[in-house]
């Protein structure tokens, strides 16, 4: 009878990482009118009135706040496409990124 050999069985554990998020953080300034800071907030990040007055004041006030969190990418070409808005519009508007902990 011929000889069987068989392998033993290996079985892979693929573990998945969840992506790292990034915040979108908006850095005040004396010098945007507040009305173009929430024209920004609602053409780049989809935010209603409310809610982008509202994040508008936080960074008036503490001189940042928190936009909103998203993968690595997507943060960095939201923060730089709301940048660029106000770039064009002459105005010194800044948008950063930095790891969520």
């Amino acid at each position: 009878m011929p000889e069987t050999t068989t392998s033993p069985r290996i079985q892979l554990e693929l573990k998945v990482e969840r992506p790292r998020l990034h915040k979108v953080m908006l850095v005040n300034d004396d010098f945007t009118p507040r009305e173009f800071v929430v024209l920004v907030l609602k053409a780049e990040f989809r935010m209603d009135e409310g809610q982008a007055g509202r994040v508008m004041m936080t960074a008036h006030q503490r001189g940042v706040c928190v936009v909103a969190v998203f993968t690595k990418e997507i943060a960095e070409a939201k923060a730089t496409n709301a940048t660029d808005l106000a770039r064009k519009k002459g105005y010194p508007l800044l948008f950063t990124t930095e790891p969520e902990e």
